[in-house]
């Protein structure tokens, strides 16, 4: 059985502060499991390491290194495949946002180091629903990020006419970003103007709109927020091509709860969802149209001419990071008992009840890679 687990510190900008929280760490005590925290952990959330270290002797802080040298490292945005050698042991188990299905050279380095994983974006239930997830904040923080820069940056709020928010994509998150646009992004915001704000109107548009040029020229020109919350069967292509974002009115801005990535040397290359605008993070999410490194995150030769304020960031669950940790430490403890309880992935079956099923799939194991090519394998015992 693992006897250790690592919680290492997320570090991939200076505007990442989550970290899992104690209550997470007083949970996996109980199960006789010791604990390794990095230094500093939960501090960007205004917590202390004693906070942790004082729930039990079986907690301790360390440097960088030791907390990643553990047998079970548990932290919630993978490093990049060019840091796994150096963080990285041989027979350690990695619990994290691997996204197996989009990154093949990450599947090759963790077998080549001999490491055992578990992706959290892969766990699903026996019916595809994923089972760590945080769609709604993706949805609301977007929506509050939308609204702060429309009323922040534009005088479009003056006019009492009805706001009219167009959100392209029906599933989950689009969901969540009808209701968020509904309540301009915040239960609390709502509650302030409703009174005195005009109102919002929502209009969801699915796949058969979305390739209806004619269309979605009239409903651009009348849209104060556009919202992009699809999923597309191609992206090699965008949604909205560039030349469409000037339909918009001046004052419009896009809400991007996609946030594909631009990758144009993949096999195919893949190109963001709605062309030309830059693709955020937990560090600046907000991205003015005169802005000068408006491009910074645009690669050479992508279309970026056409311009509105646009809100986008990588992870939109971190803008509040403790709301964030806690929702995600209320999914996950189900299944990392079950993942210490059974020893790790080699305890894991394929005939195991509900969750062992659900850590089965989602492991390394069930992965395999050709080239450029990922398929999920369904191993035997």
């Amino acid at each position: 059985m693992p006897v250790t687990l690592g919680l290492p510190r997320m570090r991939q900008e200076a505007g990442e502060r989550r970290d899992f929280l104690p209550d997470l760490v007083r949970r996996v005590l109980a199960t006789g499991v010791e604990v390794v925290v990095e230094h500093g952990i939960g501090s960007g959330m205004g917590l202390t390491e004693a906070d942790y270290t004082g729930l039990s002797p079986g907690v301790r802080a360390a440097d960088r290194a030791t907390a990643w040298k553990q047998d079970v490292v548990l932290v919630l945005r993978s490093p990049e495949v060019e840091e796994y050698p150096a963080l990285l042991r041989p027979g350690t188990t990695l619990v994290s946002m691997i996204h197996f299905p989009t990154r093949p050279r990450r599947i090759r380095k963790l077998k080549e180091l001999a490491c055992e994983a578990i992706s959290l974006d892969s766990l699903a239930g026996d019916d595809g629903q994923r089972l760590v997830e945080n769609t709604r904040a993706v949805g609301w923080n977007g929506l509050e990020a939308a609204f702060d820069a429309l009323q922040k940056h534009s005088r479009r709020l003056e006019s009492r006419d009805i706001l009219r928010v167009t959100v392209m994509g029906a599933g989950q998150v689009g969901k969540h970003a009808v209701e968020a646009a509904l309540k301009y992004g915040s239960v609390a915001r709502y509650a302030e103007w409703s009174p005195r704000m005009p109102p919002v109107e929502v209009c969801t548009v699915g796949r058969s709109l979305t390739s209806d040029t004619v269309y979605l020229r009239e409903r651009f020109a009348r849209t104060d927020v556009l919202v992009d919350a699809t999923q597309r069967s191609d992206a090699t292509r965008p949604l909205v091509p560039n030349e469409w974002i000037g339909w918009l009115p001046p004052h419009a801005v896009i809400c991007d709860l996609v946030v594909d990535p631009y990758v144009p040397t993949g096999k195919p290359p893949t190109v963001r969802s709605i062309e030309g605008i830059p693709k955020g993070d937990l560090d600046k999410w907000i991205f003015l149209a005169g802005e000068p490194d408006w491009t910074r995150t645009i690669p050479d030769g992508v279309p970026s001419a056409q311009r509105r304020t646009s809100v986008t960031c990588y992870s939109w669950p971190g803008i509040h990071p403790e709301e964030c940790m806690r929702h995600y430490g209320r999914q996950l403890w189900p299944l990392l008992e079950r993942l210490l309880g059974r020893g790790g992935v080699d305890g894991l079956s394929v005939r195991g009840d509900f969750l062992e099923r659900a850590l089965h799939r989602a492991s390394l194991r069930s992965w395999f890679v050709d080239g450029d090519r990922v398929e999920r394998v369904q191993a035997l015992d």
